[in-house]
């Protein structure tokens, strides 16, 4: 069982090592940078983090969403400059892993995650669409219809496969299987060398040579920061992933140390910034990667094709790697969401689509953010509404209210609609015991329903508050009965 597991994890490696390489290489050069530095990147990171990190079968690497963010930097400031702010990205990375941040991942609603595995899936089909270019040109005529054959050739061999055997990763022998059509045929279509030629040494280790002051800092310091929070974003969403495929339980904190420990070496070997690559991932555990050494392989097999096999990587067809990720985007997009938009409320579904649709045009952090702003409004104007009281006379001719609800923020003005202070007896009780204080607000709407009783020159008295929200009343010094 285990020889198993390990050739398994070996051949998932090989196949995820194929799906990173064009990847890598176009991310490099959207940030315009030298092709080796996004598969010197790629190997370091994704080589490191399946070692340390907290979530086996999940594979790292120069990420296309790390890559956007410091294009400015590259071409206002340099390539050392990009070296320093991976540096500092690292470091930001490891210190939210130490201080046990990741856990705000949890923060992330549901239809947020729908949004974001949705986008990407979108963004990942778009993305192959370039390679249907020739310079600012589409492909057209035999060109175009080669591509497109070799393209549909692939996908075939991926989806059908299984059905014949499961011994090998489909993804493998697709991508193996057109590459040796197309060389013996001898078919004209662009290859992996028509990208970049990847040939190259060993990565060699020296501090990024720019002036360690203040003003280099100025200059690094925003960039690290939303590089640190981009990379951390799309490595713990991809971990949630990652467990609901593989039904397991990772640990983001950790995951967040390797990720930042990997980056910083990569800074010093003169290689790009990555994170978690959600389209290579998919690839892995659907070629059966669960353990560490799927990731080992894979980034040990990208710096074993920069250095010596070079000539033959080249020979790879795009068309080749442009179906297995057609085939990663379909997989990746969670056809369930669809499903289910008569079935929850509007609101999850205006959250999914607007996620879905932001991550598209601008980017993911921001998707994300919308969409937990969104989810965040929402949940709010809802629990607002749910605030009520039940009020009767007692024998004693006094009023009592029975509050039920959350006290916060958005709730305060119907909370203080509930009284009536001016035609309520003298005595009034409000009985507490199924009404939360949660903030600030909520002490200050209390504080104004006193003052208001007062004002009508009528007692009133607060009863059965918990001891969270005796807590807070004291803290803010309110009085409370």
């Amino acid at each position: 069982m285990k020889a198993k597991r390990l050739r398994a994890d070996v051949l998932a490696g090989l196949t995820t090592s194929f799906a990173l390489l064009p990847e890598c290489i176009a991310f490099a050069l959207v940030a315009h940078l030298n092709p080796l530095m996004g598969l010197y990147g790629a190997f370091f990171i994704c080589t490191l983090t399946a070692l340390f990190g907290g979530r086996p079968g999940m594979v790292s690497g120069a990420a296309g969403s790390m890559a956007v963010v410091i294009v400015a930097l590259v071409v206002q400031h340099g390539v050392q400059y990009l070296l320093a702010t991976v540096l500092l990205g690292g470091l930001v990375m490891v210190a939210f892993g130490l201080l046990r941040l990741g856990k705000l991942v949890r923060m992330v609603p549901h239809p947020v995650m729908l949004g974001f595995v949705n986008g990407l899936a979108i963004v990942i089909a778009l993305a192959q669409l370039e390679h249907f270019k020739s310079g600012e040109h589409w492909l057209s005529g035999q060109a175009l219809y080669l591509m497109a054959g070799l393209v549909a050739l692939t996908m075939a061999i991926v989806y059908l496969l299984p059905r014949l055997t499961r011994a090998v990763p489909p993804a493998l022998v697709a991508i193996l299987g057109v590459g040796a059509l197309v060389y013996l045929l001898g078919l004209p279509t662009r290859t992996l060398g028509d990208m970049a030629h990847i040939a190259g040494g060993l990565p060699s280790l020296a501090l990024p040579q720019v002036p360690w002051n203040l003003d280099t800092l100025g200059i690094i310091a925003p960039y690290a920061l939303l590089m640190a929070m981009v990379g951390l974003l799309e490595t713990l969403l991809t971990l949630n992933l990652t467990d609901e495929i593989t039904e397991s339980r990772g640990y983001p904190d950790r995951e967040c140390v390797a990720l930042g420990a990997a980056n910083v070496v990569s800074g010093l070997f003169g290689g790009m910034g990555g994170c978690a690559m959600i389209g290579q991932t998919v690839i892995n555990l659907s070629s059966g990667g669960r353990g560490r050494l799927s990731g080992v392989v894979a980034g040990g097999l990208i710096l074993l094709f920069v250095l010596f096999l070079s000539p033959l990587i080249e020979r790879i067809p795009l068309a080749a790697l442009v179906g297995v990720m057609f085939v990663v985007s379909q997989q990746t997009f969670a056809w369930a969401s669809l499903r289910v938009i008569n079935k929850v409320p509007m609101n999850d579904v205006l959250v999914i689509l607007a996620v879905s649709v932001i991550t598209v045009f601008t980017d993911l952090a921001i998707a994300v953010f919308c969409g937990i702003v969104i989810a965040a409004l929402n949940f709010a104007w809802q629990q607002a509404r749910e605030l009520y009281a039940d009020a009767h006379l007692e024998a004693d001719g006094s009023k009592r209210y029975q509050l039920h609800g959350t006290l916060f923020f958005a709730s305060t003005t119907p909370f203080l609609n509930q009284f009536d202070p001016a035609g309520d007896p003298q005595h009034v009780t409000v009985d507490c015991r199924h009404l939360s204080f949660v903030d600030y607000s909520a002490i200050a709407a209390l504080k104004t329903l006193r003052e208001r009783y007062a004002k009508a020159g009528k007692q009133l008295r607060v009863l059965h508050l918990s001891e969270r929200c005796k807590k807070l009343l004291k803290r803010a010094r309110v009085q409370h009965d």
